[in-house]
């Protein structure tokens, strides 16, 4: 029954899922930062980036209509920048449960960094992680923002997986 259900769905409607998720992800993102007065980190950063990047190919799939080739490469890009996302969030978590002694330093602004530093600086300095970075704020079972992230986009990049290994509707 569930299957039959799955098959008949089409895969503009499942793409379409896929960038809701994505951009409800985006949104409890601000919500957090606006409401919750939560401001993200340079990881978090990068991280919203990705997200956004996943949602824009989600939209773009889902209005596009690809055939099979389509699908795959589709399917590909997202799972590629889901595998970016979680090595970036790994990254993260890593920072976040690493001895006080042993927290990077809190670095310049992002803004101070895009203004002053070559964009390649800017993104090893994003990378590597600071201070901020290292502290934890809204959780939800013991999960942390960064495990969550990671968890997001593992099932994103499943989801879109699954979209084309599927077929059409």
């Amino acid at each position: 029954m569930m299957l039959k259900l799955w098959r008949r769905i089409p895969n503009s409607w499942l793409y379409l899922a896929g960038f809701l998720f994505a951009s409800g992800l985006m949104g409890f993102g601000l919500y957090l930062q606006y409401v919750k007065h939560q401001d993200p980190c340079p990881l978090c950063m990068v991280q919203r980036v990705i997200f956004i990047a996943i949602l824009a190919v989600f939209l773009i799939a889902a209005t596009h209509g690809p055939k099979r080739i389509g699908e795959r490469i589709y399917a590909a890009l997202i799972t590629l920048l889901s595998i970016l996302g979680v090595a970036v969030a790994a990254r993260h978590i890593w920072i976040q449960h690493l001895p006080k002694d042993q927290v990077p330093a809190c670095g310049p602004g992002l803004d101070y960094m895009l203004e002053t530093m070559p964009m390649s600086n800017v993104l090893k300095s994003l990378m590597h992680g600071s201070g901020e970075c290292a502290e934890k704020g809204w959780s939800l079972l013991t999960l942390g923002i960064p495990e969550w992230s990671l968890l997001c986009y593992l099932a994103l990049g499943f989801w879109a997986v699954l979209i084309a290994i599927r077929g059409k509707a």
